[in-house]
């Protein structure tokens, strides 16, 4: 996977840079992650690493399409992988659990929004709130 980024971010006119690499290592292996918890895990190898260069990091990821972001709560959005975004995520109220969940899933509620509004639904950015079965 690592070869497919720096293609990537070549093929684009980006260099690879250890702070890009970094992040994208965090992004892999935290899965769900808020820009804070990818800030911590690359600051574990490269301590000069800021915040602030972890959001521009991201933003430029995402830009690319190589990262995506949900808002999985009322806190900072979460990022991982664009190549593993196809889903939907079930949010717990009660014990803030996140479940993923294949996109077919809501294809009814999709298609209704499709057919009598127009609407066309980006579910890689989907979130439903509500209780899970331990908690209800």
């Amino acid at each position: 996977m690592t070869d497919t980024w720096h293609e990537e971010l070549r093929a684009r006119g980006y260099r690879v840079t250890p702070q890009r690499q970094l992040v994208l290592e965090a992004v892999t292996s935290l899965g769900h992650a808020t820009p804070e918890d990818i800030c911590s895990r690359v600051q574990e190898t490269a301590r000069g690493v800021n915040i602030s260069t972890v959001y521009r990091t991201l933003e430029l990821l995402e830009e690319l399409g190589m990262v995506t972001h949900t808002h999985l709560g009322h806190g900072a959005p979460t990022y991982h992988l664009a190549s593993e975004a196809d889903h939907v995520h079930l949010v717990c109220r009660g014990c803030d659990e996140v479940t993923e969940v294949r996109p077919e899933l809501v294809q009814g509620l999709v298609g209704t929004l499709e057919d009598e509004l127009g609407f066309a639904t980006d579910v890689r950015h989907l979130t439903v709130f509500g209780r899970c079965r331990n908690c209800r």
